[in-house]
């Protein structure tokens, strides 16, 4: 799969200023990682430094595109004509360890613990760490509900 062919915009529905992925690195059915640069003037960030609730929203998102892949064409992630809605269920853990500066690049990786099907919806379990080089800021384990709109 080519990531850099992926516009993040039409594979997730978030947009500017709440779109908090730039970039995948790894995607599969199973797990994704990705990478985002905090700008200046991130919604999420106070003082200087990107937040609590920035950190958990990137997790969210990167997540979301494990189960959300499955509602597009195989082969083809340009969200043509596909709209998903998704949102956090349940936020079942969270441990902060630091928090990154504005201008840094933050990695994600996220990985599906559990997942339901039913028709036009998904619900999961995702286990997901953020680090900034080796540094892990963020560990959490996630609830996430995806449903296709028709």
């Amino acid at each position: 799969m080519d990531f850099e062919a992926i516009d993040i915009q039409d594979f997730l529905p978030h947009r500017p200023p709440f779109l908090m992925v730039e970039k995948f690195h790894a995607l599969d059915e199973t797990s994704v990682e990705s990478s985002f640069t905090i700008p200046q003037d991130n919604v999420f960030s106070e003082e200087g430094v990107f937040n609590e609730f920035g950190l958990l929203e990137n997790a969210a998102q990167t997540c979301s595109s494990i189960v959300g892949q499955s509602f597009f064409e195989k082969d083809d992630l340009t969200g043509s004509g596909t709209k998903l809605i998704g949102f956090i269920s349940a936020v079942k853990k969270v441990d902060v360890f630091k928090l990154p500066k504005i201008g840094q690049t933050i990695f994600t990786r996220a990985s599906l613990k559990s997942r339901f099907d039913s028709d036009g919806y998904s619900i999961c379990t995702l286990n997901c760490d953020i680090f900034e080089s080796e540094q892990k800021l963020l560990a959490c384990e996630l609830n996430l509900f995806i449903q296709e709109l028709k």
